[in-house]
């Protein structure tokens, strides 16, 4: 098929193809993306054109697009579904394990002494170093060892 060919054959059945697609079902630009597919695949197969099958040839690709298209979107409907029902319990199960575990952390830090609640915040929310907060409170990087490593005992014994 020549360049002139396939030009004249996608100017005089175009419309015709895209109404085709959108009285099968497509809306408006589903039936042009379609159409245009179908020429491409004519153009790509470099079938044989006779001009008594043409067009019979185009609607019956047209057609089987149209349903390809449509088939994979129920199963892609169908694969979202399944995995949003399965989402939503698992989020629900996710947010309470979550919130009671917040819960206990925020007992657990209320709960620990002053000396060593300022280390451990320093040292996990400010991101601070040791050395850092031992210069800040005037301790000595010992000493700030001793008050985290007690801190992150008591969490690892409250949060269990």
């Amino acid at each position: 098929m020549t360049k002139e060919d396939f030009k004249y054959l996608f100017e005089t059945y175009f419309d015709s193809v895209r109404s085709y697609l959108y009285y099968r079902g497509a809306n408006t630009d589903d039936a042009s993306d379609i159409a245009q597919e179908v020429f491409m695949r004519l153009w790509e197969k470099q079938f044989v054109v006779d001009q008594k099958t043409i067009k019979p040839l185009l609607y019956k690709i047209a057609g089987d697009m149209f349903v390809s298209k449509y088939r994979r979107e129920v199963l892609e409907m169908k694969y979202i579904a399944s995995h949003k029902l399965q989402d939503d319990e698992s989020s629900t199960e996710e947010d309470l394990s979550h919130e009671e575990l917040q819960d206990k952390y925020q007992k657990a830090l209320n709960s620990l002494n002053e000396k060593q609640r300022t280390v451990f915040l320093m040292s996990r929310v400010e991101e601070l170093k040791y050395k850092e907060i031992a210069e800040r409170l005037g301790l000595s990087v010992k000493a700030v060892e001793k008050r985290m490593s007690a801190a992150l005992q008591f969490f690892k014994q409250s949060l269990l």
